[in-house]
């Protein structure tokens, strides 16, 4: 009888692994997250960009101080320029794992990295994200800010030069992390981004702001690579 007994325990439980397994395997996306349409998307009423590439997360220790998120940004520093663009589906190699590009159109003003990462099997808490768009403006723009909110830590450049670093365990908000007076240039410009969570929720929001510290509405974003 005890032999029967622990047989059916040890079926069930293995029954209800393969269930969780098939559930976790099968997650639906992000109802916020889409897959890009169209070669560029404007920027919304409010100037955020909604466009983005994703790399899926990538381990690290989850501390948000400022030597700790050095460290993990150093150590897990991407191949390539800061101000080059990698391809949808585009596979790279970071702590000897890998880890693929996801092109994303957000319909909310900030991306939900918790959804996205979620909705592919993986993990949320003590992770780093790299994310890259590239923003194209009608004219040369000087005297402009580049406008952030992170949950948690993060890291900012625009055309390979670093303009925000934001540390410690934060909510996103608006404007949070604001950049000196820059110059945006007149085509093409890459937004490149680390973003760090400890445990929890985690997103980001991204805005450029006119030299009145007014939202710029005339950007269109791609993911086109020059």
């Amino acid at each position: 009888m005890k032999r029967l007994l622990a047989t059916l325990i040890l079926g069930c439980t293995a029954l209800i692994s393969t269930v969780h397994a098939e559930q976790v395997g099968s997650r639906p996306a992000a109802t916020s997250l889409t897959r890009p349409k169209g070669a560029t998307l404007p920027v919304d009423a409010r100037g955020f960009i909604r466009r983005w590439l994703v790399l899926e997360p990538v381990p690290v220790s989850g501390r948000l101080t400022e030597s700790a998120v050095e460290e993990a940004v150093q150590s897990l520093n991407l191949p390539g320029s800061m101000d080059s663009l990698p391809s949808d589906g585009e596979v790279v190699m970071l702590q000897n794992s890998s880890v693929t590009w996801h092109a994303l159109d957000t319909i909310n003003y900030n991306l939900n990295l918790y959804h996205f990462a979620w909705a592919l099997s993986k993990p949320t808490s003590n992770v780093l994200f790299w994310v890259t768009t590239t923003v194209d403006s009608p004219r040369e723009m000087t005297g402009i800010r580049l406008a952030i909110g992170s949950n948690a830590a993060s890291r900012w450049w625009l055309n390979g030069e670093r303009v925000i670093a934001l540390n410690d365990d934060r909510q996103t908000v608006i404007d949070d992390g604001v950049s000196r007076r820059l110059t945006l240039r007149k085509g093409r410009n890459v937004i490149r981004a680390a973003i760090i969570n400890g445990g929890g929720a985690t997103d980001f929001c991204a805005r450029f702001l006119d030299e009145n510290d007014r939202p710029i509405t005339n950007l269109s974003v791609s993911l086109r690579r020059d």
